[in-house]
C-alpha cells in the first residue's frame, strides 16, 4: 500500500500544480483542454493525479498555461 501512495504522489503535486496554475490564469477546464488539444475529462484526471501523462501531453499543457515544463514540475 506504502508504495502505490508514493507512486501515486508526484502525479497527484504535478496535478496540483497543473490545477492552481489554470486556475491562476482564470480559465475554465474546458477552455484550458481546448487551448492544449487534449480532451476535457482527460484534462479532470490529470489535476486529480489520476493520468499518468506523456512528455508531449506535459509539454501541450505548459504551452497553454504559458509557462515552462519544468516550472509545472517543481516540488517533484
Amino acid at each position: 500500500m506504502v508504495e502505490m501512495i508514493r507512486d501515486t504522489q508526484p502525479l497527484k503535486i504535478l496535478g496540483e500544480n497543473i490545477r492552481a496554475m489554470r486556475k491562476e490564469k482564470n480559465l475554465s477546464q474546458e477552455e484550458f483542454s481546448h487551448r492544449a488539444g487534449i480532451d476535457r475529462s482527460y484534462v479532470g484526471q490529470i489535476e486529480r493525479g489520476e493520468r499518468n501523462i506523456s512528455f508531449n501531453n506535459l509539454y501541450k499543457i505548459a504551452e497553454a498555461l504559458n509557462t515552462s515544463v519544468s516550472k509545472l514540475t517543481e516540488g517533484l
